[in-house]
């Protein structure tokens, strides 16, 4: 059986099962809320997220995929106190016509409030600044935060994406690394978090 086959079935067959990553706040140490990751337990073992998610996006399979996601996240928040909880969204997923009326439904069947809801986006999902402000608003209206994700890594304008209603600013890993190194890079970091000071959006 080939990994698309699989990949194919595994919905159906409640293979997808999803992990909760604590999100910890830098001062306070407080866990702040938590975030869900998916994982793929298949019939031969677990399938990296690595190997199956860009799979998924290619195939088309991450719209259902996360919808099951959204869905199974928000419906565990409202049966536990998790604080806020952050669900990752595909660019296919953000560009579907009525993406914000299934966010607005499954909110409203699970009965969480939205404002527990945390949607994090990738700059590829903005690339079309106006489609991306109308949904953002939209998503804001509702009572969803938003954040963006992998911040650094896309190919976005700042002037394009500061004017964008994103309230978290998610900096990549490998800006972080940079940390304590020698040479101009260490000031990526710094530079970020004089944006989003400007911005007025957190760090994370």
């Amino acid at each position: 059986m080939t990994l698309l086959t699989g990949l194919h079935h595994a919905l159906e067959r409640c293979e997808f099962r999803l992990h909760y990553q604590p999100i910890i706040h830098a001062v306070t140490g407080v866990v702040a809320g938590y975030e869900a990751l998916i994982r793929w337990e298949g019939p031969d073992g677990l399938v990296s997220p690595a190997e199956f998610i860009p799979l998924a996006e290619v195939s088309g399979l991450i719209v259902p995929i996360g919808q099951w996601v959204l869905r199974e996240a928000v419906r565990t928040a409202a049966l536990i106190p998790l604080g806020h909880i952050a669900v990752n969204v595909s660019p296919l997923e953000f560009a579907q016509p009525h993406f914000v009326e299934y966010v607005a439904r499954v909110l409203c069947e699970e009965n969480l409030d939205p404002g527990r809801l945390l949607l994090e986006v990738t700059e590829n999902s903005l690339l079309d600044p106006r489609r991306a402000q109308d949904v953002l608003q939209d998503l804001r209206t509702l009572g969803v935060r938003v954040a963006l994700d992998d911040f650094g890594t896309g190919y976005s304008s700042l002037s394009a994406l500061a004017g964008l209603p994103v309230e978290v600013l998610k900096i990549d890993r490998s800006f972080m690394a940079q940390v304590g190194q020698p040479g101009p890079e260490a000031c990526g970091p710094l530079n970020w978090f004089v944006l989003s000071s400007r911005w007025r959006a957190p760090l994370v």
